[in-house]
């Protein structure tokens, strides 16, 4: 897979609620083919770093900037080279696992190789192609978030506590995704659980950022 050489730099990035920063002064660089863990404890700003890096929450302070090929491109159109894997992204509960697959594939390309039989199948979920997604468990429903993701053709996966609601078996399987999937492609995960993030090479400690009340 080449998707190019992508480069996401934070130049002194902070995010503040209120009067209180949630981070601030974060300077940092994601690089192609990288893989990077965002760390720290529930409630400490993980996803909402995740956010501002994927464009979908503004900077309070500093500056965001992102290269294709040493080329620069707005946040307006990073979502074309991103996937994404939420608790916060919502499926859409009326449709079934084929619309959902074919909807999903209408704004992003299936990766070389992958169609929707293959995505089906790799869900263990073939005698399911027509059911509704608001009778999936939650843990089908984390799974699909994932397939989704991981076989969308974009130079960026992003991953927000990837295995909540999966089983130990659900987390074999992710990691299997990562294996497969991930490769070539700039990862980033937010999460405190060792297991969702122990093949990064890079580490980003959420806590490092944190600042005094705004005065």
């Amino acid at each position: 897979m080449d998707h190019g050489l992508f480069t996401i730099s934070l130049d002194n990035i902070g995010r503040r609620f209120n009067r209180d920063w949630i981070f601030r002064g974060v300077n940092y660089t994601f690089s192609a083919g990288g893989s990077y863990a965002i760390l720290g404890p529930n409630g400490s700003g993980k996803s909402t770093l995740l956010q501002v890096i994927n464009g979908s929450l503004g900077a309070s302070s500093g500056k965001i900037s992102y290269e294709l090929d040493a080329q620069p491109l707005t946040v307006e159109n990073i979502y074309q080279h991103l996937s994404l894997a939420t608790p916060y992204l919502e499926l859409i509960e009326d449709f079934s696992l084929n619309e959902m697959i074919d909807f999903h594939f209408k704004f992003k390309k299936y990766l070389p190789g992958i169609n929707k039989e293959e995505m089906v199948e790799l869900l263990n979920l073939k005698g399911s192609a027509n059911k509704l997604i608001k009778y999936f468990s939650s843990g089908m429903k984390q799974r699909l978030k994932l397939i989704l993701a991981f076989c969308s053709d974009t130079a960026i996966l992003m991953l927000d506590e990837p295995t909540s609601n999966l089983d130990t078996q659900g987390i074999d399987w992710y990691l299997s995704l990562v294996e497969r999937f991930s490769k070539g492609r700039l990862t980033i995960v937010g999460s405190n659980q060792l297991h969702e993030y122990d093949f990064c090479s890079h580490r980003l400690q959420i806590t490092d950022y944190k600042q005094q009340p705004v005065q």
